[in-house]
């Protein structure tokens, strides 16, 4: 058993005196792991960091073994996120929505997105539109996505403000002011159409992530008896301290 592949390295751990064991995202193969020997080494050491990109090569004689990695240096983007508490922990916080995957089921949309997200934890605004967007990506991929096309009272696009914690669809301002204090909040730069007088910048930021939250408690990180990872915690006051 043979395959190729680009990668995104998620986590390295000790095996042996001179190997280790990685955990990849790939593009085509989904979340992996392999052994990589003499992966200590001073060599391989500044290759195997999370938030590299890789190219992989994986052998094993039967499908379901561990397998063997080779591995070929792609972009080395991690000393530069380790430079700032954002890169840090939005890192983390990418690897840690990632083991939430089956292994070895193929995500591309959401290995595309992840490479696209690892380039602007320069930009922290932007950082985390996109991370709120690869929330919602993951939960939909994951068989729980929202729908935030039209209202699900009135069927209309236009001025959409909320969402519905009980279906996950959005509801237009005025098909929701009497449930108001049942509803969560929607980003204006979530909906499908301009809003009037949507909130300030980054209260529509607290918006997604609070939005995003509720959806990944209720339905992957509560019912696998898991706490949301205090990474994406420590990210998201990294993003309301910086500056705009």
């Amino acid at each position: 058993m043979q395959w190729n592949d680009e990668s995104l390295i998620l986590g390295v751990r000790r095996h042996g005196e001179s190997s280790v064991i990685v955990e990849a995202m790939t593009r085509g193969h989904g979340r992996h792991m392999g052994l990589v020997r003499g992966g200590r080494s001073a060599r391989m050491r500044p290759i195997l960091q999370p938030g590299n990109s890789v190219l992989l090569t994986w052998r094993a004689r039967l499908d379901e073994h561990l397998g063997y990695f080779s591995v070929d240096a792609d972009r080395l983007r991690a000393a530069g996120l380790m430079q700032s508490p954002l890169g840090l922990f939005g890192l983390q916080t990418l690897a840690a929505h990632l083991r939430l995957l089956p292994e070895r089921d193929p995500h591309a949309a959401l290995y595309e997105a992840a490479l696209v997200l690892l380039d602007h934890f320069d930009e922290p605004q932007k950082a985390a539109r996109l991370m709120i967007r690869f929330e919602l990506a993951l939960l939909d991929e994951l068989g729980f996505g929202l729908d935030l096309s039209r209202c699900a009272a009135t069927g209309e696009r236009g001025d959409l403000v909320w969402v519905s914690p009980k279906s996950g669809r959005a509801v237009g301002r005025q098909a929701g002011a009497r449930w108001a204090d049942r509803l969560l909040a929607l980003p204006a730069f979530l909906a499908p159409e301009p809003v009037a007088a949507g909130a300030e910048p980054a209260a529509q930021l607290a918006q997604g992530f609070a939005l995003t939250r509720f959806f990944l408690a209720r339905h992957v990180w509560e019912p696998r008896g898991l706490r949301p990872p205090d990474e994406r915690d420590s990210f998201v006051r990294s993003v309301a301290g910086a500056p705009s």
